[in-house]
């Protein structure tokens, strides 16, 4: 018998590993789980060298894994302007102003702003320009799909009342034709291209930023939503040995050529970085009212959304054939029920047109269903990757976007599950929290960040701690092709674990968002400890 190098006793071991759910001692050797069994069945594994660890009866699971993050991204945000608490336009000027007088001379971007929480006015460039006339402002929505820009970002972009709007994207414009500022979807790329690319040393940085930030949440892997050069940076981290998540990057499909020209497939890597998905989208967010829906918002007749530019003009069908042919998994964003009814049927002429392989369609948020296309999901066995938060936080003020009978199939979780479709979970950070606990808090008990639904947002939705559970772990696994390596706590996978201060299992669904990670542990190395344990 091989002498363990690290042992867990005294835990309350959630497996999610259907063989053996439940236990109370794990043994590991280098990354991998050598044992996992009673407290006397592994103590046999220690030797003179072994370090054993007490869990005092608490809760361990397979270390968590966010199925949807902008990673990078998040790291970026926690070096810049933070307007997510940003509760009046005063509030809102007064923190660039403090942001830019700390950080002359720089871009100011970031933002997370919220303009529900001051009643729904979306923010104008007269609010901050006094305070900004010497350096450039693009600071976004939380969800990402519109931003607003000072006078001098747009001059700097070249958006005048002259400039039409891109396809896919709108310039919002006042009484008298005048740009205020605002930026819809494509149209908020007019900036993003005069804004500087960050060097490798800056992302690299901001990348370290978000790994402090995942560890003592208990994440040991994300899918990251990035670049090239985002590839780069974890590679270099890698070197260093200084990359403390698995991280599986979809790069934009766009450059799916690239991939394929290399003879790369879906999961291309090692067991840190892995490459070989291919994000797109399809619409944009229910939020700034660009989620593209079958009717019209009851909040404002005149609109059903916008499709994205590659929807408009085929690219996204074309790319998705091709992709798909040279064994790349498609990850497509669809929020509104007409984007994703859309993103089916292209899934649909791919599996007609391509040869049968383990292909894993994901669509990202899946947010609005039309009823009949539940079992469109099930029946191309396309992934449900959602994140649960948006729920909460949506709930709040969607019914007045779009009404309740569309609401009642929104962040449909049961629905989802009862149909047999294969559903993950994850955090959209920096759009919503990173945390995994709030995340399966969400799901649980969907009470709204208001208060108001104190029994749960069409609470028909909710499912249970364990599915949750799954849906961080093993669902999440399945969706970047490693369910045989990581998701479970099982013999032979690595030894990715996390330590809980409280038995989620056993405590009402309200308390499950006050719960502390204690110990995340990664490939057998404890890489964060609480102070509490």
């Amino acid at each position: 018998m091989p002498k363990a190098d690290l042992i867990f006793i005294n835990g309350k071991i959630w497996t999610v590993d259907k063989a053996k759910p439940v236990a109370q001692a794990v043994a590991v050797l280098g990354d991998k789980i050598i044992a996992v069994g009673s407290n006397s069945e592994i103590k046999k594994y220690a030797g003179k060298n072994t370090k054993v660890v007490d869990l005092k009866k608490k809760l361990m699971l397979p270390g968590f894994i966010d199925d949807h993050t902008h990673f990078v991204s998040g790291g970026f945000q926690l070096m810049s302007v933070d307007l997510r608490t940003a509760k009046t336009p005063e509030e809102f000027a007064l923190k660039i102003k403090e942001y830019a007088e700390k950080n002359p001379g720089r871009w100011i971007t970031g933002g997370d702003w919220d303009h529900e929480l001051w009643g729904g006015e979306l923010p104008r460039k007269e609010w901050i320009d006094k305070y900004t006339q010497n350096v450039p402002v693009f600071v976004t929505r939380y969800d990402g799909h519109m931003g607003l820009a000072n006078s001098l970002a747009l001059k700097l972009a070249g958006i005048t009342r002259e400039t039409p709007d891109p396809p896919g994207g709108l310039i919002v414009r006042d009484e008298n034709g005048e740009p205020t500022g605002i930026l819809k979807d494509e149209a908020m790329s007019l900036v993003y291209k005069v804004i500087p690319e960050p060097s490798l040393e800056e992302r690299i940085s901001a990348i370290k930023l978000a790994l402090e930030e995942a560890k003592k949440l208990g994440l040991t892997g994300v899918h990251d939503i990035g670049t090239v050069e985002d590839f780069k940076a974890y590679q270099e981290l890698y070197k260093r040995g200084e990359l403390t998540i698995r991280v599986f990057l979809r790069l934009p499909i766009s450059q799916w050529e690239d991939l394929a020209k290399l003879g790369i497939q879906v999961p291309f890597g090692n067991e840190f970085i892995r490459i070989g998905s291919l994000k797109a989208y399809a619409d944009g967010s229910l939020g700034s009212m660009t989620a593209l829906f079958f009717d019209p918002y009851d909040e404002n007749p005149n609109t059903k959304g916008l499709a994205t530019d590659i929807v408009i003009d085929g690219r996204l069908e074309k790319w998705a054939i091709e992709a798909d042919k040279a064994k790349l998994q498609l990850s497509i964003h669809a929020i509104g029920d007409s984007a994703n009814s859309l993103v089916l049927s292209i899934f649909e002429k791919v599996v007609k047109q391509n040869p049968t392989w383990d292909r894993r369609f994901r669509i990202e948020h899946a947010q609005h269903i039309h009823p009949k296309d539940f079992v469109r999901f099930k029946n191309l066995n396309v992934i449900a990757s959602m994140q649960p938060y948006h729920a909460i936080d949506d709930g709040r003020w969607a019914e007045k976007r779009i009404g309740k009978e569309r609401c009642k199939t929104s962040y449909a979780f049961r629905t989802f599950l009862d149909n047999g479709v294969k559903l993950c979970f994850g955090s959209d950070w920096n759009v919503a929290p990173l945390s995994p606990i709030l995340g399966i808090y969400a799901a649980v008990a969907r009470q709204t960040l208001d208060g108001k639904h104190p029994e749960g947002w069409f609470p028909e939705q909710k499912i249970s701690v364990e599915e949750a559970v799954e849906c961080y772990t093993i669902n999440n696994a399945y969706a970047e092709f490693a369910e045989n390596e990581k998701g479970s706590i099982t013999p032979g996978k690595l030894a990715d674990f996390v330590v809980l201060s409280d038995d989620i299992f056993n405590i009402p669904a309200e308390r499950i968002k006050d719960v502390k990670v204690l110990m995340t542990v990664l490939g057998g190395k404890i890489i964060y400890q609480s102070q509490d344990f």
